[in-house]
This record gives C-alpha cells, sequence and structure tokens, in this order.
C-alpha cells in the first residue's frame, strides 16, 4: 500500500479569464471550475491513474467537507482524511488567460489543526503501515503545525522501516533530510539553501545528499531536472510543450515517480515517464490532468545524460 500525507490540503478554484490577465481593467471571467489541490492529495490522484493501490490521508475542514468529498469521488480517490470541527479546507485560486503564458496561483494559508487530530494520524500510521508500505509526505505545513510535529510522523513511520518520500520545502525540507527518509524533490534553489556552503556548487550539493537519501531529486523548472540514485547524477531534459497551467507538475512528476519505482521500472524509464508525463500535466487547464499516452510521445525528446559522461543514456 502506498499512503499519502497532506497535512494541509487544498480545493483549487480554476478561474479563466477571457483574453489577457490585465491590472486595472475588468477581467471576466469565463468559466469557474473546482479541482483537487494539495500535493499528497495530487500524488494520490496520479497513483490512482496508475492503477497503484493507494490511501490518502491528511486533514480536511468540516465547513467545505462535501465539497471536498465530491472532487475525491469524481477522482476514485481512496482517502481516510480526518475532519478538522468548524474549519474549512483552504483554497488555491488559479487564475489562467487565453494567452497560454501560465498561470497565476493565489493561496490562503489553511485552518489551525488541533492536537486531537494530530494524534489521530499517529495512531492511524501505528495501526496499518507496514515495513511493506510506501508513505509519500507532501506539500506545505498548516499554520500552527510544528517541525516537531512533522518529526514525530516520520519517526513513526521510520519505526516501520517504511520507504519514506517527501516533497516538502523550506523549514520542513531541513528537518527532515537527516532523519534517514529514501526520496526528496527540492528545487535547485531549494537546495541552495538547505547546503548554505557558498564554496559548493549545486552538483555538489546534490551528491552530498544523495549520501544521505537514496533518491534526490532536484527540479530546473523548463531546464529538467537532476535525479541522484547510487552514486550516479543524471541530468534528464524536459521537452518543450505548449503551457497552460503548471500547477501540479511537480506532484505528478513525483506520483509518476514513485508508481514507475513499484512497478518495478529501471531508473532511465521511471525518470523518462516522470518527465513525460509531468509534461503533459503542464499542457492541461487544470491542476490534475495528464495523458500517459502523450507522454510516452515525448520518450524521443526527454533526453538523459549521467553526468561526468558524453554518452546519453536511453532506455
Amino acid at each position: 500500500m502506498i499512503y499519502t500525507i497532506t497535512l494541509n490540503p487544498a480545493i483549487d478554484r480554476l478561474i479563466k479569464i477571457k483574453g489577457t490577465l490585465t491590472k486595472k481593467l475588468t477581467n471576466r471571467v469565463q468559466n469557474v471550475e473546482y479541482d483537487l489541490g494539495g500535493k499528497g492529495l495530487h500524488v494520490s490522484n496520479v497513483l490512482t491513474k496508475f492503477n497503484i493501490e493507494n490511501e490518502a490521508l491528511g486533514y480536511i475542514g468540516e465547513v467545505n467537507q462535501q465539497l471536498m468529498g465530491n472532487i475525491l469521488a469524481k477522482k476514485s480517490i481512496r482517502h481516510h482524511l480526518l475532519v478538522e470541527d468548524g474549519a474549512s479546507t483552504r483554497e488555491c485560486m488559479v487564475v489562467m488567460d487565453d494567452t497560454n503564458a501560465g498561470s497565476l496561483m493565489i493561496t490562503e494559508n489553511g485552518f489551525h489543526v488541533s492536537e486531537k487530530s494530530h494524534y489521530k494520524l499517529i495512531d492511524f500510521l501505528n495501526q496499518f503501515v507496514t515495513k511493506k508500505d510506501i508513505v509519500v509526505i507532501a506539500g506545505s505545513m498548516p499554520p500552527n503545525y510544528t517541525i516537531a510535529q512533522l518529526q514525530e510522523i516520520i519517526n513513526t513511520i521510520k519505526s516501520k522501516n517504511s520507504f519514506i518520500a517527501c516533497d516538502l520545502s523550506g523549514e520542513a525540507l531541513a528537518a527532515v533530510v537527516d532523519m534517514g527518509i529514501n526520496f526528496i524533490k527540492p528545487n535547485q534553489y531549494e537546495v541552495q539553501v538547505l547546503l548554505r556552503d557558498t564554496n559548493t556548487t549545486l552538483i555538489q550539493k546534490i551528491e552530498e545528499l544523495a549520501r544521505l537519501i537514496d533518491y534526490v531529486v532536484v527540479s530546473l523548472g523548463k531546464g529538467g531536472s537532476y535525479v541522484a540514485h547510487k552514486n550516479a547524477i543524471y541530468h534528464v531534459s524536459s521537452p518543450s510543450v505548449q503551457e497552460q497551467n503548471d500547477t501540479g507538475a511537480g506532484d505528478v512528476f513525483v506520483g509518476t515517480f514513485i508508481a514507475q519505482l513499484v512497478k518495478g521500472k529501471d531508473l532511465q524509464t521511471i525518470m523518462k515517464y516522470a518527465t513525460g508525463c509531468a509534461a503533459s500535466k503542464v499542457t492541461k487547464h487544470n491542476s490534475t490532468d495528464f495523458d500517459v499516452k502523450e507522454a510516452e510521445s515525448y520518450f524521443d525528446r526527454i533526453s538523459i545524460k549521467k553526468l561526468g559522461s558524453d554518452d546519453y543514456v536511453v532506455s
């Protein structure tokens, strides 16, 4: 079983503006659509599309519980989300226009999670997680959530000897790096902050992280990614596509990477599927959609180069 944990879920409100989004003018809305928000929930959506058994964990608010429930049901996502009384799951407004120049995101902070809810999650992990499972913790922290609480979650999972993947940032990312987790996906700027030694290059910092963590993926935006595993670092290029909405592309990468890992694929195949599916996501207008066949059609436009070698690796 794969469990995803989204500590600060969201409901994405996708707003399509007619024409070009312009300040100080009336920007008229063509249509509004609701979609799943929160990195861990996005990962669960990807795993579900790959027919990988998974269950989404985390916290949602009571006030708009029905709306979130309808979205989860539409996407056939199995979940055990703890409901916080009197709270409302945050909304993320994603604004797009007719220029296809990318999206603008405006996010709410989220609600305060009670200590009672936190320990309900700990109890669930203690009861159900086993060494055969994978746990993916992804996304931002609720406003009042502490690093100590995050570490308690990590330690609970580690006590089960489970594979732990984290897509976190800032202080949360720094806190888990030394805890013996198995997968991280920072971007290049987060790596620079994570390891403050100014005398080392980005690649040297990735090498240092790879000595601690089995799989290190560093996002380079349109420049693709670096993937480090077993004393090797690869640069993976990203195919050029017509961008509509890049929201959720990184989550599709993580979900696809984990899905292919579970399927027992070799690393080169994993990297191509993850990169291709993320590129497919960028071409869609909502926060979660991607097409596997479309991703496969990008494979010949994705190069994988092992650093330190002039040879390109092909799958």
